[in-house]
C-alpha cells in the first residue's frame, strides 16, 4: 500500500466513467488517494489550473504534479506502481491493448451514448451504431475472461462504461442493447468485471447512478 506521504489526489465526478477509470487504476494498484469532488458549472480554480487546455475532470494530482485525460493517467499510474500490471510485456499485445481502448473513446461510448439520449427520431440508427460497437466488442473479449486476459487491464478499465454504466442506462432508456442473449461473451465480462471483489468497491452505488441519470430524463 503506497504510504500518504506521496500525496496521491484525484479531481473528479462520481458519475463519471472517466473519473471511475482512474479511481479504479488505483484501487487495482492498491493506491490510498484523496478524491475531491469537482462542480463543473462552476470550476474551481484547482481544476483550471491543474487542467488548463480542457478544464475537465479526471486529473491525477501526484506529488504536485497534474495528469489529465483518463486513459493517459492510467497509463501513468501503471507506470509509477509496478503491482498488478495494467499491458502485456509484449509490445504487440501492448500496442493492441492500445488501440483496443482507444477506440472504446473514439468510437464504443459516442455510439452507445447517442443510443440512449438521442431525440427519438434519430433512435433506429444509433442503436445499429451501437449494436455494431457492442459486436466489436463481443469478438474481441472471445473467450477471455477479461480483455486482459486472467486479470483486469487497460481494456477492461477503458470499458468500465460498457461493464456497468449500459446496463443502468438501458434500463432507463427502455433498450435492449447489452444482453445475454444478443451478446453473451460481452455480457458475461460485464458481470466479471462489475463483480470483481476490487472493482466492485470502485463503482459508484447502482442506485445513486440510477437516480442520477433518471433525473436526467426528467
Amino acid at each position: 500500500m503506497a504510504a500518504r506521504e506521496e500525496q496521491v489526489k484525484v479531481l473528479g465526478k462520481w458519475p463519471s466513467p472517466f473519473s471511475n477509470r482512474v479511481e479504479l487504476a488505483l484501487k487495482l494498484k492498491g493506491i490510498q488517494y484523496d478524491f475531491s469532488e469537482q462542480d463543473l458549472s462552476n470550476k474551481s480554480q484547482e481544476l483550471l489550473t491543474c487542467n488548463p487546455v480542457h478544464k475537465k475532470v479526471p486529473v491525477l494530482i501526484h506529488n504536485a504534479k497534474p495528469i489529465s485525460e483518463s486513459l493517459v493517467i492510467v497509463e501513468y499510474i501503471d507506470d509509477t506502481w509496478k503491482s498488478h500490471p495494467f499491458l502485456p510485456q509484449n509490445p504487440s499485445d501492448r500496442a493492441s491493448a492500445r488501440f483496443w481502448s482507444k477506440l472504446i473513446d473514439d468510437k464504443c461510448l459516442p455510439a452507445l451514448w447517442k443510443a440512449f439520449w438521442c431525440e427519438e427520431k434519430e433512435r433506429d440508427k444509433a442503436v445499429e451504431e451501437a449494436m455494431e460497437a457492442l459486436k466489436m466488442l463481443e469478438n474481441e473479449i472471445s473467450d477471455k475472461r477479461f480483455f486482459g486476459g486472467d486479470e483486469v487491464g487497460l481494456v477492461d478499465i477503458a470499458a468500465n462504461f460498457v461493464g456497468y454504466w449500459v446496463d443502468i442506462l438501458q434500463e432507463i432508456a427502455g433498450l435492449q442493447l447489452l444482453t445475454s442473449e444478443k451478446f453473451p461473451k460481452l455480457y458475461k465480462w460485464s458481470q466479471e468485471f462489475s463483480t470483481h471483489p476490487i472493482v466492485k468497491q470502485a463503482l459508484p452505488p447502482r442506485d445513486e447512478l440510477f437516480a442520477f441519470f433518471k433525473s436526467r430524463t426528467a
